[in-house]
């Protein structure tokens, strides 16, 4: 197995789309252990108030005494909120619903949107030991989603292959623009990823073409097909590659996992 160290840090990439339901947390915990599968070390951190990835990497509610609400209002510092997993290249930052309460606080302050990037950055020992660091956004572009972009170097959108999934799409990126505009100019889009694809359903095929028309090179070559092991595999604690590795979930999130790091290749050196 390759071992990866980075050059600059860990890529941080926020992965988002204000409509839930569309594979969010989904492909952030999947997309995890594809590339932790490849000798990668990757942080999850969990900024959806509904903590599913959370749940999914296994944290008991009970087990969440220190969240993603503590790091943001400076209460916690990273490191001491970092739960490993049974995957050693795994680990996770969870949220609880009390994050759901962050807006109020957030509106008090004055850099309300830098909070999250100055908490990464203060982390040196983080900044060390992963090479990637993922974040779950809430289904919503609120101050907790900004944070996300703002601390971020790119976004990563799941498209759920049906009607009207592109409408949503053009307020995120017009979101990605003012981001950019406002304090950090080298945030790009990562990718598009469409997501509970169907190739027997022409919807699915219809999406697949639209997107691929109005935008070109940003949408992944790989889809993620709807599939019964993807939905099972968060009831047992695991991922998809974890529940059935030879399913065609798992096999799909491995070929978007290789594309992720064909795209950050320049980050990226191989240990000796």
């Amino acid at each position: 197995m390759t071992e990866f160290t980075t050059k600059t840090g860990p890529r941080i990439i926020a992965i988002t789309n204000q409509k839930g339901g569309v594979g969010k947390t989904t492909t952030v915990i999947n997309l995890g252990a594809a590339l932790a599968e490849r000798g990668i070390k990757v942080l999850l951190i969990d900024l959806d108030p509904q903590g599913n990835a959370s749940t999914a990497m296994g944290v008991e509610t009970s087990q969440r005494s220190s969240t993603t609400l503590d790091l943001l209002l400076g209460k916690a510092e990273l490191l001491s909120i970092i739960q490993t997993s049974k995957n050693p290249n795994l680990a996770i930052v969870p949220a609880s619903k009390d994050l759901s309460f962050a807006e109020v606080e957030l509106i008090k302050r004055r850099n309300r949107s830098e909070l999250l990037r100055q908490a990464l950055q203060k982390c040196q020992e983080t900044r060390r030991s992963y090479q990637f660091i993922l974040i779950d956004c809430p289904p919503s572009l609120n101050f907790i989603t900004i944070n996300a972009l703002v601390a971020s170097h790119a976004v990563l959108v799941p498209l759920q292959s049906e009607f009207y999934a592109l409408e949503g799409l053009s307020q995120l990126l017009v979101t990605v623009r003012e981001v950019r505009a406002a304090g950090n100019p080298n945030l790009r889009i990562e990718g598009i990823v469409l997501t509970m694809f169907d190739r027997r359903n022409n919807l699915s095929l219809q999406v697949e073409e639209d997107a691929r028309d109005n935008l070109g090179e940003l949408v992944f070559k790989t889809v993620i097909p709807r599939n019964v092991r993807i939905s099972e595999a968060p009831s047992f604690a695991k991922s998809v590659l974890e529940h059935d590795p030879t399913s065609k979930g798992a096999i799909a999130y491995r070929a978007l996992a290789a594309e992720v790091i064909a795209q950050n290749q320049k980050y990226l050196a191989t240990k000796e």
